[in-house]
């Protein structure tokens, strides 16, 4: 069996014989396919506002359809994050917004009402998977105390700063001696 990942390999590099279990949660790659779905409809609803606003019967709304296409690119690249989470939320926020904009255009005059409903109903199966995946995303470890982790007694130096200075001072006096 050939891995799709064995095309980009350069020629000295090892190629992939076999693949072993994924180290990613089911509930990441609920995230994951989440986030690449709202980027692909954020694109489509930038791109084609108009259309979708016809088929909805809500002619004049194609700003508002763009301006929730960039919420949606928005959503989709912090699903995509390291803070998935947030990411997640912000498409549970989204879900309402669409909802509440799709109920404006269910009124009894607009001919197109049932393609209304069927949104709504979409709407609210994503909304419903969007609210299961912030709910199985979670942090791998939690912080004890739930503050912030302050760095300020880390130097940087993997033997301490009084080793950093100690080897500085040494390579310092070898090389005043190297040149007299």
């Amino acid at each position: 069996m050939y891995y799709v990942a064995n095309i980009m390999r350069s020629k000295g590099d090892p190629k992939i014989v076999r693949s072993g279990p994924s180290s990613i949660e089911p509930s990441d790659r609920l995230a994951r396919r989440l986030g690449w779905f709202s980027i692909g409809l954020g694109a489509m609803e930038v791109l084609t506002s108009r259309r979708i606003t016809r088929a909805l019967g809500m002619r004049g709304s194609e700003g508002l359809v763009r301006a929730y296409g960039f919420r949606e690119l928005f959503s989709g690249v912090m699903s995509l994050s390291v803070d998935k989470r947030a990411g997640m939320w912000s498409r549970v926020a989204g879900d309402g917004l669409d909802a509440a904009t799709l109920l404006s255009g269910f009124r009894y005059d607009n001919p197109k009402k049932h393609n209304v409903a069927l949104a709504l109903l979409m709407v609210g199966g994503i909304a419903f998977l969007d609210y299961k995946a912030v709910q199985q995303t979670v942090a791998r470890s939690p912080r004890r105390g739930g503050g912030r982790r302050l760095y300020a007694d880390r130097s940087g130096f993997p033997k301490g700063l009084e080793a950093a200075r100690s080897s500085a001072k040494n390579l310092l006096g070898r090389a005043a001696v190297g040149a007299s």
